[in-house]
């Protein structure tokens, strides 16, 4: 690999890792209704793992309310097993057609496992980070002493990699501070 293919396959990788973090927080509960709760929600049907967001239409109508209303009413019994063994701990109630997730006020305790909770994930992503970063300096070295980058361009491709992990875990510090912010406000 020479230096713009490392380079970008290390840039890819960690936008790739801020993203995947991005969805996970959006799964996390915080004291209003977002559909991002249980959209990417996996659920049984056919024998089959499928996101709720493929299956059902997802709404808001109030704060603190989820809708959703299956395209297959047969369904709806899928969707609502899928829900009580999340780790959302809301229980659904069904008219048979419509699932509603009313979503009650946060504990100022379960805030705090919250907060620590999206902690651990941003955490787990900066680890992510540091492999990337290491596979991409193993990859300069590599590329150093199959003589296709010079010592100079090796030292200067790592500084950049350096350059772009710091601007990545600042993504990921904003990340973090708005998910916390969102979970401990009332």
């Amino acid at each position: 690999m020479d230096y713009d293919e490392i380079l970008l396959d290390a840039e890819e990788r960690m936008d790739k890792g801020v993203q995947h973090l991005r969805e996970i927080l959006r799964g996390i509960r915080t004291g209003r209704a977002s559909p991002g709760l249980v959209d990417s929600m996996r659920v049984d049907y056919y024998g089959s793992p499928t996101p709720l967001k493929q299956i059902a239409n997802i709404a808001i109508p109030e704060p603190r309310m989820i809708m959703i209303k299956p395209f297959d009413p047969g369904s709806v019994k899928d969707i609502e097993k899928a829900i009580q063994t999340s780790d959302l701990g809301i229980s659904p109630s069904s008219d048979g057609k419509i699932i509603r997730l009313a979503i009650p006020p946060l504990s100022e305790e379960r805030r705090k496992q919250l907060a620590s909770m999206v902690k651990d994930k941003a955490e787990e992503a900066r680890v992510s980070l540091r492999n990337i970063r290491r596979d991409a300096n193993k990859s300069a070295t590599a590329a150093e002493k199959d003589s296709t980058l010079t010592e100079d361009e090796m030292h200067k491709l790592q500084d950049e990699i350096q350059n772009l992990i710091k601007t990545y875990e600042g993504k990921i510090d904003e990340e973090l501070s708005k998910k916390t912010e969102e979970i401990m406000t009332i």
